[in-house]
């Protein structure tokens, strides 16, 4: 989705940018405390979550004041920004996938993940209910999903659910940008897509079934070699539209 850049003439941003900082500071506050109330064996696995979730909000801010045409910061950006500090959770998590060598652990983090997939689609909703869309917050919501998807793609190899190939589910999304970098053709724009978005959930919600205690393999290889087979034929079918455009 391309993102129309607003003149700075006629459009003020600040109040939005220091709304959207105060979020960003609640959202790392709460992420480093769980971070550190987690018993990881060393420091490199929380710092790594925080550094993720540093990065987001550094990001966010740096585009919202550009691409938010609206004066508020809006519930669904909030929410987006509390899906992102999870995620830095989660990515903590899949430097130390020992911690959920238990049952206990593992079903709390399937939970976990089952309240930010569900939470996928409440962003969107809150934005049309308050008539605050924008090309930023849906960008916004796919690069935390991409993000997503990385994460709990690094947490079934640690967890053995599934072998390296596993980590091209979530680096998929990061090669295709990549490419279109020195292909121009494949970084035109993307109409809206309802397969896309279906996919896109579908393979969070089969990683997400993964961190349950009982999956292993060969199913949960199964589950990750059809879903790695869905977001491949996605991709491809986005490939042969952009190519068939130009």
């Amino acid at each position: 989705m391309t993102q129309t850049r607003l003149d700075p003439t006629t459009f003020q941003p600040g109040a939005v940018v220091r709304v959207a900082a105060c979020a960003s500071m609640l959202v790392l506050a709460g992420t480093a405390a769980v971070l550190a109330a987690l018993p990881f064996e060393g420091r490199f696995a929380p710092a790594t979550g925080i550094l993720v979730a540093v990065a987001v909000s550094a990001v966010m801010l740096d585009r919202i004041g550009a691409f938010h045409p609206h004066p508020r910061f809006g519930l669904g950006n909030a929410v987006t920004l509390a899906r992102a500090g999870a995620t830095a959770v989660f990515a903590g998590l899949a430097l130390d996938p020992g911690l959920l060598a238990s049952a206990a652990a593992g079903w709390a983090a399937l939970g976990a993940a089952a309240v930010i997939l569900a939470f996928d689609g409440v962003d969107g909703w809150l934005a049309r209910r308050q008539e605050l869309e924008s090309a930023f917050g849906a960008r916004f919501d796919m690069e935390v999903d991409a993000l997503l998807i990385l994460v709990l793609s690094a947490l079934a190899l640690g967890l053995g659910k599934a072998g390296p190939w596993v980590l091209a589910i979530g680096l998929m999304r990061y090669a295709f940008v990549g490419v279109g970098r020195l292909v121009p053709t494949l970084a035109a724009p993307l109409p809206a897509s309802g397969r896309r978005r279906a996919v896109c959930a579908l393979v969070i919600a089969v990683l997400a079934l993964l961190l349950a205690p009982p999956l292993g393999p060969p199913v949960s290889t199964l589950l990750a070699a059809a879903a790695l087979a869905a977001l491949t034929a996605s991709f491809a079918a986005d490939v042969v539209w952009l190519l068939g455009a130009r």
